[in-house]
């Protein structure tokens, strides 16, 4: 992959520019590429986007154990639909086991940094370790959490990968215009129990 990408003179290239035209400039930089889902709200858009452009690409998941039911159904759902070429990744221990050991720690206990680790950030790193992305598509936007808006289209994470938010300036009626019109469903119940509020950062756009 070409390395030393200016950040700052894309990022000002992209803005207004159409998410499938920012997609299709990344696909050129490497074959080595992965998206991360949550199966979120919103997951449907960037996922049926990339059905369309790049059908194959890996698609990596992070399943704490803790998803709510209608959250597996959407998974299944939109697993099916797209066919996608999906790669989950669970924790090393069991829900239980943890729960046992740390019960079920909200942001503001010590056992919380723990809790983070063992259901979400170790095996997000296993999974860039198995992949080795030097392009990694994201949903993230601004106005999500304060470190999201920090960010823009094109980022950088710590290890140098290269960060790809088609969809970062879009707002939430964007978002559901467009669910609307290519008849795609919204996953309105999603909770995540690292962040557990939606303003709270989950740590993996802290790598």
């Amino acid at each position: 992959m070409k390395k030393n990408i200016d950040l700052d003179y894309y990022n000002k290239q992209f803005q207004g520019i159409p998410p499938e035209e920012i997609i299709s400039w990344a696909l050129q930089l490497s074959n080595k590429r992965i998206i991360t889902t949550s199966f979120g709200k919103y997951s449907a858009v960037l996922l049926s986007t990339f059905q369309k452009i790049d059908p194959k690409i890996n698609v990596v998941w992070c399943d704490t154990g803790y998803n709510l039911p209608e959250t597996y159904e959407h998974a299944e759902y939109l697993k099916r639909r797209f066919n996608l070429n999906l790669k989950t990744y669970v924790p090393k221990e069991t829900r239980a086991f943890t729960e046992h050991r740390l019960g079920f720690p909200s942001a503001e206990q010590p056992e919380h940094s723990e809790f983070s680790e063992i259901v979400k950030l170790e095996p997000f790193r296993r999974a860039l370790e198995e992949h080795q992305p030097d392009i990694w598509f994201t949903n993230i936007r601004i106005r999500q959490t304060e470190l999201r808006s920090s960010k823009d289209i094109l980022s950088q994470s710590k290890n140098g990968i290269l960060k790809v938010s088609p969809f970062y300036y879009w707002t939430d009626d964007d978002l559901d215009n467009y669910l609307e019109a290519n008849d795609l469903p919204k996953n309105s119940t999603y909770f995540d129990p690292v962040k557990a509020l939606e303003t709270r950062e989950c740590g993996i756009h802290l790598q």
